[in-house]
């Protein structure tokens, strides 16, 4: 039976005008600009030359009056708490705002509240208990955008909040003395897809760069530089999956040059790990070099163990390992975080075999939502998006409760779910989120009606769309155009992730010389590729199913990447998608 192929979406060819314009820049370069919308001269020279056009925290809505409550508090030696969520966002936006506070003398706690305990964002019961421990204003970081009445209670006890969050806005603001989010219709801001931990940043730049202009000359220095944050901003930015454009971008590329420092003299000339312990002991334990920290480490290794806490136990671990200076606390910390994560793997892969049955047997719908008191809530967020990702379908998974139940969504480019959950809001608790990922609670009771107008919501949007998962392809190429030159063209995209994909290219009419299963379950393929000049390796993961049916001749959408096998480097096809060449 024929494997299913996705849709492919070839980016259109660049204008001769647009050529004409950048007549230093290679076609292929200007080609994948074009693709990601970079036309204008100076967005170009920013993006290729790494630099950051602007650089004003104090643009952001809300960030004098925060920066003079905080300094306040500081003054009269007032406690503060800074209040985090427990996703590898929230938990470094947590760390950074916490190192920031103490090194300008602050009296300041972390709070992040327990995922099954209490679930995200601002409770009322924890603003009580930090009012009574003595806390009289509570910073948040990563979350209470929406969190009106949090907010309110917080004042009648007696706190200030200042609210920090990167999350799509209700309907109105929390009375805080400040909300710094850069999505405010009135925030003059002009870069609107920061993290959690880039919001929580602006606000520690804004801090460090006051402190700095009102210290007299000869008083000591200030124990901390704003740069010695951005480890932290790398992490949970890229973690977060926000857009790897624009500031965003910048800040990932400064923070693994601090995630990925070179050796000093007199050694030099390799690398070293980074100076945060906790990291250098992450790293270590993901079986990460010195110098081998990028997006795709980040993303695939670094951040699921941080996530792994805070969705099994609790997130303070991943706290605890950031903040520790020392080193055999952080190695054991590691270990625990590593431990977290391979039990956290197993569980997902059980949960999603549950969850994938009981929508099989429910049969197809524009959107499925599927509830279980045996689905752990930490895990629901990872189901929802395996499952929408290989259904192409919003997922939404729901840890029911006696009273309350607890769900994750996870979505597709052609449905906005935080939006259909606003038109659900007389049903739901509390909610919010992106387009792509949300959550929410949910009186239980209410569950089956909340299906009913999720499904009705995605009918309606969805009936239309040709739900099939798309390929966006940068470039044809010919295999013989392949080169180390190119994939020094390609790597001025880095780092790639969300928005900014790995640059996707094409040939087409390639001879398949040899292939085979390989992996576990032989699930993966490995191929050898020719144009009749030159041989390529690919690999095609998850793609096995082609051995015993592959074509003499395919067209095929791949990235071009770097294999190390014995100490030697050579290039390779990472394979995205094939399908029977026509030519």
């Amino acid at each position: 039976m024929p494997v299913p192929s996705k849709r492919w979406e070839v980016c259109p060819p660049l204008p001769d005008s647009l050529r004409a314009r950048f007549p230093h820049l290679p076609p292929l370069v200007l080609q994948l600009l074009y693709n990601r919308g970079l036309t204008d001269p100076g967005e170009v020279e920013t993006f290729l030359g790494g630099r950051l056009a602007f650089d004003n925290p104090f643009q952001l809505q809300g960030m004098h009056e925060a920066v003079a409550r905080i300094r306040q508090a500081i003054a009269r030696d007032e406690p503060i708490a800074v209040y985090g969520d427990f996703d590898a966002d929230g938990v470094t936006a947590t760390a950074l705002l916490t190192q920031t506070l103490e090194a300008l003398g602050a009296r300041v706690q972390p709070y992040i509240p327990h995922r099954v305990d209490e679930g995200y964002g601002l409770h009322e019961g924890a603003l009580t208990r930090l009012a009574h421990q003595g806390v009289r204003l509570v910073v948040t970081v990563d979350c209470g955008i929406r969190s009106v009445d949090e907010v309110a209670h917080a004042r009648r006890l007696g706190l200030d909040v200042i609210v920090t969050d990167h999350h799509s806005l209700g309907r109105e603001l929390p009375p805080a003395v400040a909300a710094i989010n850069p999505k405010r219709q009135d925030c003059r801001y002009p870069f609107k897809e920061l993290a959690g931990v880039g919001v929580a940043y602006k606000l520690a730049q804004a801090l460090l760069r006051v402190e700095h202009s009102m210290r007299r000359r000869g008083a000591p220095a200030i124990p901390l530089q704003e740069e010695e944050l951005l480890d932290l901003v790398a992490v949970g930015t890229v973690a977060d999956v926000v857009p790897l454009l624009g500031e965003n971008r910048y800040l990932v590329q400064r923070g693994l040059e601090r995630l990925n420092p070179p050796l000093p003299p007199p050694a030099g000339g390799g690398r070293d790990y980074p100076q945060r312990l906790g990291l250098r002991a992450l790293m270590q334990k993901a079986g990460l070099k010195p110098g081998g920290v990028n997006a795709w480490a980040i993303g695939f290794l670094l951040g699921p163990r941080l996530n792994a806490a805070g969705r099994l136990e609790s997130a303070m671990l991943s706290y605890d390992l950031l903040r520790s200076s020392d080193e055999k606390v952080g190695g054991e910390l590691a270990q625990k975080l590593d431990e977290l994560n391979h039990r956290r793997q197993k569980l997902t892969l059980e949960t999603q075999e549950r969850v994938r049955a009981q929508i099989e047997a429910e049969g197809d719908a524009f959107l499925h939502l599927v509830a279980g008191e045996d689905i752990p809530a930490g895990i629901a967020g990872l189901v929802a998006g395996r499952l929408a990702e290989e259904l192409y379908r919003p997922m939404v998974v729901v840890e029911r409760g006696e009273k309350f139940s607890r769900g994750s969504c996870r979505s597709i480019p052609e449905f906005d779910i935080t939006a259909a959950l606003d038109r659900c809001v007389h049903l739901l608790k509390r909610h919010g989120g992106h387009a792509a990922a949300a959550g929410f609670t949910v009186e239980t009771e209410n569950l089956p009606a909340l299906k009913a107008r999720l499904q009705e919501i995605a009918a309606e949007k969805l009936a239309a769309e040709e739900l099939t998962p798309t390929l966006t392809i940068d470039a044809e190429i010919r295999l013989e155009e392949l080169d180390w030159a190119t994939y020094e063209l390609l790597r001025q995209f880095e780092p790639c992730g969300y928005a900014n994909p790995a640059p996707l290219l094409l040939s087409r009419g390639v001879q398949v010389r040899d292939h085979r299963r390989v992996g576990s379950e032989g699930k993966h393929l490995k191929l050898t590729l020719s144009d009749g000049r030159m041989v390529w390796d690919g690999i095609a993961f998850q793609q096995g199913e082609w051995a015993g049916q592959m074509p003499e001749r395919i067209d095929v959408a791949y990235t071009l990447e770097v294999n190390e096998w014995n100490d030697q480097l050579r290039l390779q096809l990472n394979v995205q998608d094939l399908r029977p060449s026509k030519a």
